[in-house]
């Protein structure tokens, strides 16, 4: 499923250079391009009867 952030993340910084946002925009725009990745940490959940390791990152 495609999500803001992936398009933020993808093509933010060519827009960015386009564009005169203020700063707020821009901190609002980090803040969901950080969303879900490994800057805001996150969790490992591991199957009690597999075995199998899902990474879990927090949201913002």
């Amino acid at each position: 499923m495609l999500e803001v952030a992936d398009i933020f993340r993808v093509h933010g910084p060519a827009w960015r250079q386009t564009v005169q946002l203020s700063l707020g925009q821009l901190k609002v725009m980090s803040a969901i391009e950080q969303c879900r990745t490994a800057a805001l940490g996150g969790h490992v959940l591991r199957c009690s009867g597999c075995a199998k390791l899902e990474i879990s990152y927090d949201s913002c």
